[in-house]
């Protein structure tokens, strides 16, 4: 179980704090992450040195209807350690998790080259997706699980949810 201040800590010294104003952040405003596709990877002292989580999102239609995806990141590795592969293996893991119990697609925000090459994220059926905030639209990515196709047009963001 990964502690909400250490992922915290480590999302601060990974991508700095003035992080929450990015597009990603409004995407998933105010949805908890998804455990069953949330990862965490401790060093050995115990210490919290990656995180990766997954989040409920839609993509909102014209009609009204919405698509239901998983938002994955921020992948977030700890700066004294990076490059030795650990975000490779966080997204390894989601991405396995995902097939394994066919979730909704996934989706995210990142490098197409990286993320398309080593575990098949496109922006191939992305075109007509919006964004709440700026984005770059080759760097947003889909990856179906399940073999469903990924379309549409619309506006991301975070997945309603109803309680009676």
């Amino acid at each position: 179980m990964m502690s909400r201040n250490a992922v915290e800590q480590l999302l601060d010294a990974a991508f700095g704090p003035d992080r929450h104003g990015r597009t990603a952040y409004l995407i998933r405003d105010g949805m908890p992450w998804l455990p069953e596709l949330s990862f965490g990877m401790r060093d050995g002292e115990g210490r919290l040195i990656g995180s990766l989580q997954s989040w409920p999102v839609a993509l909102a239609h014209e009609d009204g209807s919405r698509t239901p995806l998983i938002m994955v990141g921020p992948v977030a590795v700890d700066p004294a350690v990076q490059g030795a592969g650990h975000g490779r293996a966080l997204m390894d893991a989601v991405v396995a998790a995902a097939r394994a119990r066919r979730s909704d697609p996934l989706m995210m925000i990142g490098d197409p080259e990286y993320y398309g090459r080593f575990w098949g994220f496109s922006a191939e059926g992305t075109g007509g997706w919006d964004c709440p905030g700026p984005f770059e639209p080759r760097r947003l990515l889909a990856l179906s699980v399940d073999g469903r196709p990924i379309g549409g047009t619309g506006m991301l963001g975070p997945r309603a949810t109803v309680r009676a």
